[in-house]
């Protein structure tokens, strides 16, 4: 792709603030742009663009690379990797555990974790809301989502922060050591279950071992895939929006003490921040045929980011789109969590942690502010991946 341009530079230094006014003037002056980072992409940042894309799947594939830059080394992981029909057994065998209903009745696991975490770093007065806290829930909250043992629960914490860690990093070393050692978690836990069969209705991994296709069963190592990719799918983007909230939060007492005055007011809060802070900027898609989109010509096999957190703070889509705008009159519109057949399956259990979180950080402070240097994620991710707090309890 030496040919193309480069319009924007993925890999300059940013801070917290600095990738949005860069989205925005490529929404007004490049909507559809390129870089020859990594290889060379297209990033989409207009709302109608990565919408349709999303949408289409049938010519924007995900099966050839799924996020920009490629983090993917060790082998396809379903139902992300796959396109329809091929990736629908997945997500029929997964989806029902993931339901609104099955969410909420987490919350009280939720709940008691986010507690147990808060509360030594609150009496401490200080500590990372990401590296301390947020890193933390949503690893622990999955291991319980899986029915993991005691020890797989301690393991998965331990595996699954460095991963994350590691991806955020760009530590690509870590990041293939780290992935082995999921798949090798999720071998074990495959084998347990077919030792010691679980409930598909509440167990995930027994749920895949059950599910059919076209009669047969689904193939072992696409299983171990589809596990390993569960066990870390849901890891990293609230670790990136708690941080992302705790700064603006920060950055708006007014608002943190009417939220801590009015916690009915919270889950409001919560999809005005998604749509403030969507976590993703790199999920990818390559068309498998040319298009036209805004003008540019995309070849077959070229990547296109979509850039959802641009997409979200479109202008033509979203009045006011930078400021934070409590029970904002279209919020249902954002695309937080993607569109189409890969639209995220634990954005219900996404939304509970992210409130539960908010809500128990409120309830035991009378106030927190920023302390220290904000350290912000990189592509494919978008936000706060360090913020140091100092908590009035």
């Amino acid at each position: 792709m030496t040919d193309r341009p480069s319009d924007f530079d993925p890999l300059a230094p940013e801070t917290f603030d600095s990738p949005y006014p860069i989205y925005a003037e490529l929404r007004a002056k490049c909507p559809v742009a390129h870089t020859q980072a990594w290889g060379g992409f297209w990033a989409l940042t207009k709302y109608d663009d990565v919408r349709n894309a999303a949408s289409a799947f049938d010519t924007f594939i995900t099966s050839v690379q799924n996020v920009v830059p490629k983090v993917a080394f060790t082998g396809r992981r379903p139902p992300l990797h796959l396109d329809p029909p091929e990736h629908t057994p997945y997500r029929k065998a997964l989806d029902p555990l993931l339901t609104k209903a099955k969410a909420e009745a987490l919350e009280p696991t939720v709940r008691r974790i986010a507690v147990d975490l808060l509360d030594p770093l609150i009496a401490r007065g200080s500590a990372d809301i990401c590296a301390d806290f947020s890193s933390h829930l949503p690893i622990r909250v999955f291991a319980e989502w899986m029915n993991l043992s005691e020890a797989g629960v301690a393991a998965l914490s331990e595996v699954g922060r460095a991963y994350n860690v590691a991806v955020q990093a760009a530590i690509d070393d870590v990041v293939k050591v780290t992935s082995l050692q999921l798949y090798d978690m999720a071998r074990d836990l495959i084998a347990e279950r077919k030792a010691n069969p679980q409930d598909p209705k509440i167990d995930p991994t027994s749920a895949l071992l059950a599910a059919r296709a076209n009669g047969e069963p689904l193939p072992d190592e696409l299983i171990i895939g589809t596990v390993r990719q569960v066990l870390v799918v849901g890891i990293i983007a609230p670790t990136v929006m708690i941080g992302s909230i705790a700064v603006h939060l920060s950055r708006n007492q007014d608002l943190q003490s009417q939220l801590r005055a009015d916690p009915s007011l919270i889950p409001a809060a919560v999809e005005e921040y998604l749509r403030l802070y969507t976590p993703y900027r790199g999920f990818a898609r390559t068309a498998n045929k040319e298009v036209q989109i805004g003008g540019q010509t995309i070849r077959p096999g070229e990547p296109i980011a979509l850039v959802y957190a641009s997409a979200n703070r479109d202008e033509d889509v979203f009045e006011n789109p930078d400021q934070f705008i409590l029970n904002r009159p279209n919020i249902n519109r954002h695309l937080a969590f993607g569109m189409g057949p890969h639209a995220c399956a634990g954005s219900a259990l996404a939304r509970v942690e992210l409130r539960v979180s908010l809500e128990e950080l409120l309830a035991r402070t009378k106030r927190f502010e920023v302390n220290g240097e904000i350290k912000p994620t990189r592509f494919p991710e978008i936000g706060a991946l360090n913020v140091p707090l100092r908590f009035e309890a």
